[in-house]
């Protein structure tokens, strides 16, 4: 698996702002010296958060062609994709007649340009040895799908063959590529990714000003606002406007964060490097 270790945070200096204008070339120089996650723990990390994708099967009902549908789903310790299905559905009835699916994930839904993983697996019915695990699983991430005891619904896993993925224009340094079984289950999911949504709830809410403060000091763009969108042990990901236009920027740590208490700790500290520098 690929190394993680953390290269040294990069910035560029307010003396380039005033030798080149061109903001575009400047968010490229800054985002490739950007530490990030190595691609296949991204991938793995991303699935773990995500609740809902899109699952394709060989369609019973109308015969050669493929068929399509949004569902919810969680992983398990293995990152195989769960699903809790109706035998009334289309889809349970085409997975029973062939296993053979797939189910694509869009980081970031709303956004055409962000990453799109696709995974290709065989799906087959929990055993009623492994219920317990997977309805804890599966319930984690839909706390509120008390329909999962009806008598209707059963679980199902998706056993994954080849994990695909493909950036768009906001994560283009990403690439594409895929990853077949072994490698895609061997790899850990990033500790720090786990408290994405309360860490970055509370920026937004209470330290908006900050996170701007940051992003101006770590790209020397003078942005207008800087909306936190998730993080990881290696930095975290921000929305960004400038002079009307909205963009995506990675932001990376001094070093990597052990824990959520080691992200305020660093938070801080970038904070209180870019007052200094002002």
């Amino acid at each position: 698996m690929a190394s993680t270790t953390t290269p040294p945070a990069q910035t560029v200096s307010s003396r380039d702002v005033s030798s080149n204008d061109n903001v575009d070339k400047m968010i490229q120089a800054h985002q490739e010296a950007a530490a990030r996650l190595p691609p296949i723990e991204q991938v793995r990390t991303v699935l773990d958060r995500s609740i809902r994708g899109m699952l394709s099967t060989f369609s019973q009902k109308y015969e050669g062609y493929p068929s399509s549908s949004m569902v919810d789903f969680a992983c398990d310790q293995d990152g195989c994709p769960i699903l809790a299905i109706s035998s009334l559905a289309d889809h349970t009835k085409d997975l029973l007649a062939n296993p053979k699916c797939s189910l694509l994930v869009a980081r970031d839904p709303e956004d055409k340009t962000d990453l799109v993983i696709t995974l290709h697996g065989d799906a087959t019915y929990a055993t009623e040895q492994d219920r317990g695990a997977v309805r804890a699983a599966y319930l984690k991430r839909h706390p509120s799908a008390f329909w999962v005891d009806s008598g209707d619904s059963q679980f199902m896993r998706i056993e994954p063959k080849v994990v695909c993925y493909v950036s768009g224009v906001a994560t283009a340094l990403l690439g594409s590529g895929e990853f077949g079984k072994e490698d895609y289950k061997a790899t850990k999911v990033d500790p720090v990714a786990q408290f994405s949504i309360p860490v970055a709830l509370h920026m937004n809410k209470d330290h908006a000003e900050d996170t701007k403060v940051i992003v101006q000091h770590s790209t020397a763009i003078q942005v207008d606002h800087a909306y936190m969108l998730d993080l990881d042990s290696l930095g975290f990901n921000v929305k960004a406007g400038y002079q009307g236009n909205t963009f995506k920027l990675r932001i990376p740590f001094p070093r990597r964060a052990e824990d959520r208490k080691d992200v305020r700790t660093l938070v801080v500290e970038m904070f209180q490097t870019a007052e200094a520098s002002n």
